[in-house]
């Protein structure tokens, strides 16, 4: 009968609906008359033995599935008005499974919806419903059937506090999905939907991975002010926080935190994810004692400073963006840290650059940059070279540590000398010493008629204090004494009048 035409298995498959053929239908047995029945020249032209029996099978499950769902919904009913959780969610699931044993997908979305809906249903019912069904996501044979069964899930526990983190968890997974697709807009959108710093019940390492998803998804699309806005969120302290000290017995009517999934990383992990999101938020702003600052805290990871092959590029980088960044209090103190480092002795260059910095001495610039141009040039963040901006920006590092040296031996100094010792242009120099006044790195005055630079020493708040008291105790001082003259000039001329 099959081996004439392809209509005749369409005929067939068709028949089998009517009542003559229920019986075998039930008995599961109209698959192995098939195929019994099917020549191998007509498979192999057609179809194979194995979507044969999908074919088949499907026309079995279709019968059944909507008596069974139907027995099912009226006992789920039952147990619901009767208040019985364990029957109801019994039921619940039951439902679920068939569909998907069935591989009924459209129907699995139709009765998540329905039973979400019904008049009174118990939250735990709901609750494992969904979390039944979030099983099944990743045995969809397709991604939009995938998409459609999370955008199901994901309408049923909006608005519902006891299934708010598998919501999380579903919307994370669809944003996972429109970045495989290029949708970067929409899937960063997407997690932004949810504010799981307020989840109680949701682990910490959980909480942190989302967020620090959601500020890599706004770096990606270039939105580096809600970035910042993200990471704000996550304490720094948290990373170095002992997680076996906070593992307590949960008391009585407290929030039952959930154990985190297993493919989130550990706090050591995060922390790393973590600061290297954070390198590229500050590489945007070319903050260079930023990103040294959390280059350090990377190279302050135990699994890091164990592996040699891993912390001596770091500290490089730590080197590299320190002595890139302009002079400040913060820089001098991170200065001498990684100068105390043993470290630092592997890498002996970096070591010596480093000491010319805190050297009181003028430094060639063309003598440092032939020296260090390869390494400089080398280096790489993020995947990508330091560039010309940067090696601009270290030529004004040393402009500024010389103009700092000059500071320490001169009061003063011509314009024309200084441009000398700088090895720039008298215009270029009072730039550069315009500059560092400005951003009050230095207290200096320039007489511009004499071309004269006055340099003086800068002063806290205790010294301008201890400055005018001496001031005040000179004036009163001089007050005194003026009036112990007129005192004495009074007296002596009434003296002579009386003679």
């Amino acid at each position: 009968m099959l081996c004439c035409v392809c209509g005749s298995f369409l005929f067939l498959v068709e028949y089998s609906r009517s009542s003559s053929l229920l019986p075998l239908l039930h008995a599961r047995s109209l698959t192995s008359m098939v195929m019994a029945m099917v020549p191998p020249c007509y498979s192999a032209l057609m179809f194979s033995k194995s979507e044969l029996m999908v074919l088949l099978d499907f026309q079995v499950n279709a019968e059944n599935l909507d008596v069974e769902i139907e027995q099912l919904l009226n006992a789920e009913k039952h147990a619901r008005l009767a208040g019985d959780v364990a029957a109801t969610r019994n039921a619940v699931t039951e439902i679920l499974r068939l569909c998907f044993e069935a591989r009924a997908w459209n129907t699995l979305n139709d009765q998540i919806v329905l039973l979400s809906k019904r008049r009174g249903q118990i939250k735990q019912a709901i609750t494992a419903m969904v979390q039944q069904a979030m099983q099944y996501i990743d045995e969809t044979p397709h991604i939009e059937i995938r998409i459609k069964l999370i955008e199901t899930l994901e309408s049923v526990c909006n608005g519902k506090i006891y299934v708010e983190i598998e919501r999380a968890r579903l919307i994370k997974n669809l944003a996972k999905i429109k970045e495989e697709q290029g949708l970067i807009v929409e899937a960063a959108d997407l997690m932004q939907k949810v504010a799981v710093e307020t989840f109680g019940a949701m682990a910490k390492t959980e909480k942190i991975a989302f967020i620090l998803e959601q500020v890599r998804l706004c770096l990606d699309r270039q939105d580096y002010v809600r970035a910042q806005i993200l990471s704000r969120k996550i304490s720094t302290r948290v990373f170095d926080a002992d997680v076996s000290k906070e593992k307590k017995k949960a008391k009585e009517g407290d929030n039952v935190v959930e154990e985190a999934p297993a493919d989130i990383p550990s706090l050591p992990e995060l922390k790393r994810i973590y600061y290297e999101l954070m390198i590229r938020y500050y590489s945007h702003k070319k903050d260079y004692l930023e990103i040294c600052r959390c280059y350090k805290a990377i190279y302050e990871i135990p699994s890091v400073k164990e592996n040699t092959t891993e912390w001596i590029p770091i500290l490089r980088k730590i080197c590299w963006f320190l002595v890139l960044s302009p002079h400040d209090p913060m820089q001098s103190s991170l200065l001498n840290c990684i100068l105390e480092d043993r470290n630092l002795s592997e890498i002996p260059n970096f070591k010596l650059l480093l000491k010319q910095l805190v050297t009181m001495e003028v430094i060639q610039w063309t003598t440092l940059w032939d020296s260090y141009k390869d390494e400089f040039e080398n280096e790489n963040i993020l995947g990508e070279n330091l560039g010309a901006e940067p090696e601009e920006d270290l030529r004004e590092r040393v402009i500024e540590h010389n103009i700092l040296v000059i500071s320490e031996y001169y009061a003063r100094i011509t314009l024309k000398r200084l441009a000398e010792l700088l090895c720039l242009s008298v215009q270029e120099a009072e730039k550069h010493l315009s500059d560092m006044v400005v951003s009050k790195a230095l207290v200096a005055k320039i007489d511009r008629p004499m071309g004269i630079v006055f340099f003086q020493r800068a002063k806290d708040s205790n010294d301008v204090l201890n400055s005018w008291a001496a001031n005040l105790e000179s004036l009163l001082d001089l007050v005194e004494k003026s009036c112990h003259q007129i005192h004495k000039e009074t007296m002596v001329h009434k003296a002579a009048l009386k003679v």
